[in-house]
């Protein structure tokens, strides 16, 4: 079941992705992530859950299951994540009962990066290579995806909506948690007694891979240990041909 709209002649009709995309952030205006996620799966096809199963991943993990347990959930494996968070993706996935998780890899290392180094020299170019590829290439089956992502993350978030149209590949990405604050994510975890990234208690409250991830002291932004000391706090995965992907539309 898809979202319609009636046009000028009282029809019911498949609004194209722009007007589904508006039409959707404004009916679910003063709603939560649980209708936003349930309006998502009626509205947006083959609709997917792209996770780093990281700091806070498990809060949307656990609402999308109690939604659709099969939704697929796509996990990028770039070869560089912490071992703890190897083990923590499994660990999450069989608490929560999730029967559609896939894990994608980068099939073009040895062109790309044979010696591993590349983080080194071009961390854009590393992302875009063990990351934004394969997500790509996992995606283009689906007609949207769901992320975690929440407006306190970054400047680049502040005005982030529910629903977001991807121009250049005409996907819809759908964000539940774009309002939530730090405390609503600590208080549903505890709440309902998720288990929680190692890494958190030893001070990386956000955990990209190993080489690019460093612990954030006492008082500063969340994000400050992602490519510490680099113009970079976004991985590239939420950008097409490099731009960040924007409607326009805020709420």
């Amino acid at each position: 079941m898809l979202l319609l709209l009636e046009n000028t002649h009282g029809d019911r009709v498949d609004p194209a992705p722009a007007e589904r995309v508006g039409a959707l952030n404004a009916r679910l205006t003063h709603h939560g992530a649980w209708d936003v996620l349930n309006a998502a799966f009626y509205a947006v096809p083959d609709l997917a859950l792209v996770s780093s199963f990281g700091a806070e991943s498990v809060v949307l993990l656990h609402l999308a299951a109690m939604v659709r347990r099969d939704v697929p959930v796509i996990f990028i494996d770039t070869e560089m994540l912490f071992a703890e968070t190897l083990v923590y993706q499994q660990e999450v996935a069989e608490r929560l009962r999730l029967t559609n998780v896939r894990i994608i890899r980068a099939d073009d290392l040895d062109a790309g990066d044979a010696d591993g180094t590349l983080h080194t020299r071009d961390t854009d170019a590393c992302c875009a290579l063990r990351k934004t590829a394969p997500l790509q290439r996992a995606l283009a089956s689906h007609g949207g995806w769901i992320t975690g992502r929440k407006r306190y993350q970054s400047g680049r978030r502040a005005t982030l909506a529910f629903f977001e149209l991807e121009g250049a590949t005409g996907r819809i990405k759908v964000n539940p948690l774009a309002r939530w604050s730090p405390d609503d994510v600590a208080e549903y975890m505890t709440e309902n007694r998720l288990p929680r990234h190692p890494l958190v208690a030893a001070g990386y409250p956000s955990i990209g891979c190993a080489p690019c991830t460093s612990p954030v002291a006492a008082g500063e932004d969340p994000r400050a240990g992602r490519w510490r000391d680099q113009d970079k706090d976004e991985c590239g995965i939420h950008f097409v041909d490099g731009k960040m992907i924007r409607t326009g539309a805020t709420i």
